[in-house]
């Protein structure tokens, strides 16, 4: 979409909203992504957005669009999860690029964020790895939390009624203890 910027959606995400507010469910919150960024992450799906990837930033941009934007916009529903893997690819080729590097810590804990977000196993290894960076150790505390779920179950069961999945006896009483989900 023409005259989209990379810098309106860092600006956002980075100066706009408190780190508080990057996690927490908050209906306000998800209405304002709604109301400012539902037709850039529709040109993203599309794959728009090529010229951002010229640089970190842009490419940074773009992945939170797809990684944390989708969440905000398909809350507690399948779209919600829809652009993990175009948010992982991109990301992957941003980390063999080089591009991580030339981020800020904070920056660089959104760029890898899909690689978290994966309910894959081998891509947790290579999480593991990109988290274990100096001023990231939050984010490594909350992979090692993901990678943890995964291992028991699979899968994420937070993810399962807005997947259609059946969850497991197990899955449901870890669901239903305080703190569980993400």
């Amino acid at each position: 979409m023409a005259g989209s910027k990379a810098s309106d959606v860092l600006a956002f995400w980075f100066d706009e909203l408190t780190p508080a507010q990057w996690f927490r469910k908050d209906p306000e919150l998800d209405a304002e992504v709604r109301r400012r960024f539902a037709e850039i992450h529709a040109a993203a799906r599309r794959g728009e957005f090529v010229e951002w990837r010229r640089s970190a930033t842009g490419r940074l941009a773009e992945i939170i669009v797809l990684d944390q934007f989708s969440r905000h916009l398909h809350r507690d529903g399948p779209e919600a999860f829809a652009a993990d893997e175009q948010a992982l690819a991109l990301a992957r080729e941003a980390v063999a690029a080089g591009d991580d590097a030339a981020l800020a810590a904070r920056e660089q804990a959104f760029l890898y964020m899909p690689y978290m977000h994966s309910e894959s196993l081998a891509v947790h290894d290579e999480a593991a790895r990109l988290f274990e960076q100096p001023g990231l150790e939050d984010s490594l505390r909350a992979e090692r939390r993901h990678r943890a779920i995964l291992e028991r179950f699979g899968r994420y069961p937070h993810r399962n009624a807005a997947l259609g999945r059946r969850s497991t006896e197990e899955e449901r009483a870890f669901l239903a203890r305080p703190g569980s989900s993400f």
